[in-house]
């Protein structure tokens, strides 16, 4: 099948379709901040829960004030867990509220959520339907971070475009993109994506057959899909099926959201003492009552 002969659109295309998976594997990803949209008294508020922390200090959260003298707490605990929940009060300053839930080891998980009391007013619980859970790690180096990304988002870009050409220009050659996808695949999901793993959760490889994290087998079946098609143009004979074969399953795979089912601490395994020594704080204890939840949606 043959269009509109022109490099620049077929380019375009690629980039298209690359930046919109891209977009969408990052928004949709677990680890993407909580946008909770509320109507309070009749007015609209938008706040933004973090559901990840890398590096030292705890998780921070920070939150507009809806209204003068407003008060609450942030509720949380270790996940998966059923220990009984610590609570930390939400400090007020300069029209916003503040409270940071303690450091845990890279790979820990914490699920919480916000209980405001707005003066002559319900309580408010955020989100009222479930928790946030946040994963917390450790620091990623740019120089590290950076041209990982760039590697991955390159070998996505180029897969497009052998693929558009294999299907659409194929007089345009489709071997030099597709060993370049190949080379870009390697370094980035294979060499600097075990680096990134390890500054981030203290170990370079957790899937098969080590360990189910789905980010590092996402890496694996993209790059094992995509070597037949990179062995043919290796000598020299593309085939345009392998090439589509390959570019299908590498683009579902890059669908499934960033960090999904990713390396997280076994908190059963932890002992209480060790898991309290973590950063139970003490703080007034607060009560909610199921009638004061208000209507919310979580974007």
């Amino acid at each position: 099948m043959k269009v509109h002969n022109s490099p620049i659109l077929m380019w375009l295309l690629a980039l298209l379709v690359t930046l919109s998976l891209a977009y969408f594997q990052r928004a949709t990803g677990p680890t993407h901040p909580a946008r909770i949209v509320r109507d309070l008294s009749g007015v609209r508020y938008a706040i933004r829960l973090p559901r990840t922390h890398g590096g030292k200090g705890g998780l921070r959260i920070t939150i507009p004030s809806p209204a003068a003298g407003t008060t609450g707490i942030v509720a949380w605990r270790h996940f998966p867990s059923s220990e009984p929940w610590m609570r930390i009060p939400l400090v007020e300053k300069n029209g916003k509220l503040t409270a940071t839930i303690p450091h845990q080891p890279p790979a820990g998980k914490v699920e919480y959520h916000l209980v405001l009391y707005p003066p002559n007013a319900q309580a408010v619980v955020l989100p009222s339907t479930k928790t946030l859970v946040a994963r917390f790690k450790g620091a990623v180096p740019l120089s590290v971070l950076l041209p990982h990304i760039l590697c991955m988002f390159l070998s996505m870009l180029l897969a497009t475009r052998a693929v558009l050409g294999a299907v659409f220009w194929p007089s345009r050659g489709v071997r030099a993109p597709v060993l370049l996808t190949g080379l870009f695949l390697i370094a980035g999901g294979l060499i600097l994506g075990p680096i990134v793993q390890y500054h981030a959760f203290g170990a370079y490889w957790t899937g098969w057959p080590y360990g189910y994290d789905l980010t590092d087998n996402k890496t694996l079946l993209a790059f094992l899909a995509w070597l037949p098609a990179l062995i043919i143009s290796l000598r020299r004979r593309p085939r345009p099926g392998w090439i589509v074969a390959g570019w299908v399953v590498m683009m579902g795979v890059f669908l499934v959201p960033h960090s999904m089912h990713g390396s997280q601490i076994d908190w059963s395994k932890v002992p209480t003492k060790e898991r309290t020594s973590l950063g139970q704080i003490a703080a007034p204890q607060y009560s909610v009552e199921a009638s004061t939840v208000v209507r919310e949606r979580l974007a």
